[in-house]
């Protein structure tokens, strides 16, 4: 079994109020079907690049880690009902066995979308004794909570991994034709948030007596101290028009506003502008198909180089994690996220320093790496976050196909500089000395 790094209660923060452990179970375990839902199979197994994945292997890849790190943990005598299965569906727990190859995935027509539906459902009844024992074993009932978040992390990559398969469709099919447009409103005027700098706490603790506030990922530990300059921070996102006008003055054919790297994949990948942007910029493909573009809403879908660009231009920079970590621990997990339905970003409320929660992830300046004193998970599960701390950036702030009960001021994403198909946007921020 793995150890605690955090506090593992009996019940999982709901969008409301607190819920038992087998409720939360039920509410995310559901969602993620009804996500798939409408969805036909044939969709369900297309894969159109490595870092993609289709859908029917998300509902399983979730299903399998319940059954191998928690079910064959927690239950003596459980077996799986197709061992085979597990090799297809290890995503890349070394320490577990070996694994299908990542880019192969969409050449598994078997098992079916059924056959892994009813898989989830033989979790799901094998799961009941487990979570009526979770209550009083809290290292059981951190292994279950861990399991509930990962899906809620899948859930999200399971609507931008679809979003890619259906815009790589000449049709143009939507995930939801009746997707309603979200209300039209102008972006606020850019404005500047001060920080004096100084010693700042990020990250979350590390033991259940520190932290009373439930559930955190390993990369969040230890708290520690940072200290920061003074600088200052955007009041909102970037919008379309702002990042148009970049691109209108040539940003994509200016190589001093490029990191090296980013200038060779501008060059390699013809980049002009935004991922799923029309060839005339007048449209944007989403959930709903091809739309309008907006130029109030926050730009999304670049990748780092881009927002590097872009801030240069600007005058400006990206913020650093910390910087970032210290505005949003001060403001309430809340936003443009999953529960809206908007499944889009959507122009800032107001004025104030907003959207740090929701629209779309933010690209820091830091790169992704461990904080001091980081210990990972024990076993296998220590693979989860820690291997990965190399060549990648931190985002923070989720994005508009997070899930609300899944954030947190600490919680650390990651992305390689180059990758653009999640929800990623950005602010600006500068240094004030």
């Amino acid at each position: 079994m793995a150890s605690v790094p955090a506090a593992a209660p009996s019940t999982v923060r709901g969008q409301d109020a607190p819920e038992s452990l087998d409720e939360a179970w039920a509410r995310i375990r559901g969602l993620s079907e009804r996500l798939a839902a409408p969805l036909a199979a044939e969709d369900q197994v297309v894969q159109t690049m490595p870092d993609v994945s289709p859908t029917k292997w998300h509902l399983a890849h979730v299903t399998w880690f319940f059954e191998r790190f928690v079910l064959q943990q927690a239950l003596p005598g459980y077996r799986p009902p197709e061992e085979r299965w597990h090799y297809l569906f290890n995503s890349y727990y070394q320490t577990v066995g070996q694994m299908h190859a990542r880019p192969r995935r969409g050449l598994l027509s078997r098992p079916t979308v059924a056959e892994i539906l009813d898989w989830r459902a033989h979790v799901d009844a094998a799961m009941a004794p487990v979570l009526a024992r979770a209550p009083d074993d809290p290292e059981l009932a951190f292994l279950v909570t861990l399991g509930l978040n990962h899906e809620q992390q899948h859930q999200e990559l399971l609507l931008t991994d679809i979003k890619h398969v259906l815009w790589s469709n000449p049709l143009g099919p939507a995930y939801d034709p009746a997707l309603p447009l979200p209300p039209s409103r102008e972006a606020p005027p850019l404005t500047w948030h001060e920080h004096p700098g100084g010693e700042v706490l990020i990250g979350a603790h590390g033991s259940a007596a520190e932290a009373g506030t439930g559930f955190c990922f390993d990369n969040e530990t230890p708290r520690h101290g940072v200290h920061l300059r003074p600088h200052a921070l955007a009041s909102r996102l970037v919008t379309n028009a702002e990042f148009q006008a970049f691109i209108d003055d040539g940003g994509y054919q200016d190589p001093a506003l490029w990191l090296s790297d980013g200038w060779a994949q501008v060059q390699a990948e013809g980049w002009t502008a935004p991922l799923y942007w029309s060839e005339d910029g007048r449209q944007v493909f989403t959930h709903g198909g091809w739309r309008p573009l907006d130029p109030h809403v926050p730009v999304s879908h670049v990748s780092f180089y881009e927002a590097d660009a872009y801030a240069r231009w600007a005058r400006a920079r990206l913020p650093t994690e910390a910087e970032w970590e210290a505005a949003a621990a001060a403001q309430p997990v809340a936003g443009n996220l999953l529960e809206a339905g908007w499944l889009t970003p959507v122009a800032a409320p107001g004025a104030g320093l907003t959207q740090l929660f929701g629209d779309a992830w933010e690209w820091t300046a830091s790169p992704y790496m461990a904080y001091p004193g980081f210990r990972p998970l024990a076993g296998s599960l220590g693979e989860y976050n820690g291997k990965f701390m190399c060549n990648q950036m931190s985002v923070r702030g989720g994005a508009c196909l997070s899930s609300t009960d899944h954030l947190r001021a600490s919680y650390r994403s990651f992305f390689y500089p180059h990758q653009r198909w999640q929800v990623l946007g950005f602010r600006l921020a500068r240094d004030l000395d």
